[in-house]
């Protein structure tokens, strides 16, 4: 009697501590489930524009120097809404995350159209591995022809069908950076596939057991027609992040019923599980229309809703109290430090009574809990 005693207040210890591990697991998962994204008030110095230059879709990251550098798109803002033929990389420079920044140099310029990013680099996302810095971008060449007028946009298809997705590499942000005679990921030979047609957009993280994953937008040719389609976003992954990658024949963020539902993703590893912020193109994952969204994922090829979704709606909230609204907030870049989200920086525009854009970049401050 004694024994069986000592036996059931053993199997009852056991059974209590192996309910108390299962409920810690338990609400582990409940904050992970929980993950979101807080945006704070703006500060006016945080907004980098000029006025006679387009600006678009900055990266930041922190130099050995102490300095913070952001690398963004720009292109001559009297030739119109010509990102796609005339855009290049530049360089500025802040003592914050937060701005202001100031330009410094060109990163990117033009070269001979002969080659394959030889007259356009565009939509930059800027990483340090190791004790390299990894400027990656879209782009593209062709016959430099605009076909957009003041107030109306319209794409120069050869350009828009030749970008292709590459990489540079420097030393130091402030350069000389090294670019490379062919894409990092080419359009695949098979027409079938989904990005048979061109490349672009690329974001990567580093994996927590090695090795590089990347997202990168997709056009295929299974719709007729110059333009193609449908746009998705596909998944790569390499061990080097210079490559070569290796491509999965898988769309992610997919909504059914959408051609074409996101776009811009930022990927990144927090908390045990991939995560993106994405651009939902017109609604087509929250009932907040256009607007940026979390997603989430265990292995960084099944991408799933977040809880918390809705980021950002198309409005920024400034620290004197005032609410503007614009016509663009994307291509979001997360500026991380000690590997969470300190800084938000977007791209977005205004139109004004002609209908010309004037567009600039914005690092919105996150508030960490």
């Amino acid at each position: 009697m004694k024994n069986y005693i000592i036996v059931l207040f053993i199997i009852v210890s056991f059974s209590a501590c192996r309910n108390k591990e299962q409920k810690n697991d338990s609400q582990k998962e409940i904050t992970k489930e929980n993950f979101q994204i807080e945006l704070g008030t703006v500060a006016l110095k945080s907004k980098f524009e000029n006025d006679s230059i387009s600006i678009w879709g900055g990266s930041i990251t922190k130099g050995n120097d102490g300095l913070y550098h952001m690398f963004y798109s720009r292109w001559k803002k009297d030739l119109g809404w010509v990102w796609e033929t005339h855009s290049e990389i530049a360089h500025a420079v802040s003592e914050s995350p937060f701005g202001p920044f100031k330009h410094k140099d060109i990163a990117l310029e033009i070269r001979d159209a002969k080659l394959w990013d030889g007259l356009c680099t565009h939509n930059p996302t800027v990483h340090k591995f190791g004790d390299k810095y990894y400027l990656y971008y879209m782009g593209n060449t062709g016959d430099g022809k605009i076909y957009s007028k003041p107030g109306k946009i319209k794409l120069n298809p050869v350009h828009r069908n030749n970008q292709r997705i590459g990489v540079a590499v420097a030393d130091s942000p402030n350069g000389p950076w090294k670019r490379f005679g062919k894409p990092l990921i080419d359009v695949s030979k098979d027409s079938t596939s989904l990005d048979a047609l061109m490349t672009s957009n690329p974001s990567i993280t580093q994996k927590p057991d090695g090795g590089y994953l990347m997202v990168y937008k997709a056009v295929s040719k299974k719709k007729p027609g110059i333009w193609g389609g449908p746009v998705v976003h596909c998944v790569a992954t390499s061990d080097n992040p210079t490559g070569p990658f290796v491509k999965y024949d898988k769309p992610v963020f997919t909504a059914e019923g959408h051609n074409f539902p996101a776009e811009d993703p930022f990927i990144w590893y927090q908390d045990g599980k991939y995560r993106a912020i994405v651009k939902d193109m017109h609604g087509a994952f929250t009932d907040a229309g256009r607007a940026l969204v979390l997603f989430e994922s265990i292995d960084g090829f099944d991408w799933k809703l977040s809880q918390n979704a809705l980021v950002s709606t198309l409005q920024i909230k400034w620290e004197d109290g005032t609410v503007q609204k614009v016509d663009h907030l994307e291509r979001p870049q997360l500026y991380l430090e000690n590997g969470k989200p300190k800084v938000l920086v977007c791209a977005s525009d205004i139109k004004n009574e002609q209908g010309v854009l004037q567009s600039f970049n914005v690092q919105i401050p996150i508030v960490n809990k």
